[in-house]
């Protein structure tokens, strides 16, 4: 099963920005809904920010006016740009299918840490 592969995660001082990607490869991006998930120590995974293939989006209300998703269906790839960044927003960072219920058509990557410094 195909792991996407995500990256642009690291330390950032709150107020900051940073901006995530992920590759996901195979035949399923181009017709799924894309999210954007986040696991904070101690939590469940949650879902931040998905992207129809129509290109509609919708955010968890934490971060919605601060996050912005986006995708690249020629180069299979969903961005995540992150500014205003709060310490409540540390977290590993993933994405996956969305918009399944508890389904996801790729099986999940390693993610990419984001740490945000008070």
């Amino acid at each position: 099963q195909v792991q996407p592969v995500e990256s642009g995660g690291g330390l950032v001082q709150a107020g900051g920005s940073l901006r995530l990607s992920c590759v996901a490869s195979g035949n399923f991006f181009s017709i799924y809904t894309m999210g954007w998930y986040r696991q904070a120590p101690g939590k469940q995974r949650e879902l931040v920010a998905a992207i129809t293939t129509g290109g509609s989006t919708s955010f968890a209300d934490s971060v919605r006016g601060r996050f912005t998703i986006s995708r690249d269906n020629a180069k299979k790839t969903v961005y995540l740009q992150m500014n205003s960044l709060k310490p409540d927003d540390t977290a590993v960072y993933y994405c996956n299918t969305g918009g399944e219920g508890d389904l996801y058509r790729y099986q999940w990557g390693q993610g990419t840490r984001v740490t945000v410094s008070s």
